[in-house]
């Protein structure tokens, strides 16, 4: 017997803001290991061209226009998902964004909640719909599944501005310890990513000003920015069966950024 502990051949993995960025990457690996993919976002030409590539591996590819700031909208993806695929193996709840860096002192409640719902709410209502079938399918006697969340190094430190984004991805940390705990009994695992610096379309612009170039760049020890693709490993082992003991911890992909 042939030893392929990430082969994903008949599994179905969602990702949300699957169709750029650390999403698309992570999209594109589980494709190219075998896995039927569904992408959540909001944007239907930018949902058209990622579904093309990921087509292009061989697999079967949904996707969806879903705004997963939006309860109602989430669950009735969900239902189009299982209707198409008949099950859900996996789950990455990635969408999200931030929203400028006021002052603290003169930081709008609006900010403050609209970067709740944004990046904590959507992350909540996509495991939760994921969480339901992976469930039913436990009690019924198959065991397993993967949840995972992406957070950011910004839950692990400090940066003027930044407390609602950093709030938002410390709480994924909290809510994915505790669907670990909750599930472990399913062999359902919880885990959560925290990229660091990555170039994608959101960050370029920072990424390549004066400032990054000449202060965070130096602190980088693998002497480079991450790119999406940097992220599609993890995004395989973590979906596939070589992860099945492996639950309720923070995987730091940051080319080591944090430990320098």
């Amino acid at each position: 017997m042939v030893f392929a502990p990430f082969d994903l051949t008949g599994k179905v993995a969602l990702v949300t803001g699957g169709n750029g960025g650390i999403g698309l990457g992570m999209a594109e690996g589980l494709a190219a290991a075998g896995a039927s993919v569904a992408i959540w976002c909001r944007n239907s030409v930018k949902n058209a061209a990622a579904a093309d590539r990921l087509r292009a591996h061989g697999v079967e590819v949904l996707a969806q226009i879903v705004d997963v700031t939006e309860e109602m909208q989430v669950n009735a993806a969900m239902e189009e998902l299982l209707a198409k695929f008949g099950r859900l193996d996996s789950c990455i709840a990635n969408a999200g964004t931030g929203f400028g860096r006021e002052r603290f002192e003169e930081m709008s409640s609006e900010t403050w909640r609209k970067t709740m719902q944004v990046n904590l709410d959507s992350a909540f209502y996509t495991l939760r719909a994921a969480a339901r079938p992976m469930v039913a399918r436990a009690r019924d006697g198959e065991h397993g599944g993967s949840l995972v969340a992406i957070s950011s190094v910004s839950a692990i430190s400090g940066a003027p501005g930044n407390q609602p984004y950093a709030t938002t991805k410390a709480g994924m940390i909290a809510m994915m310890k505790g669907l670990a705990v909750e599930y472990g009994r399913y062999g359902i695992r919880a885990n959560t990513i925290l990229p660091g610096w990555t170039m994608t379309d959101l960050a370029a612009p920072a990424l390549n000003s004066e400032g990054f170039q000449k202060y965070v760049l130096p602190r980088m020890p693998t002497g480079r920015w991450g790119t999406p693709e940097d992220f599609a490993g993890i995004a395989v082992y973590l979906a596939s069966d070589a992860s099945a003991w492996h639950t309720g911890q923070e995987f730091t992909i940051c080319g080591g950024y944090t430990v320098f």
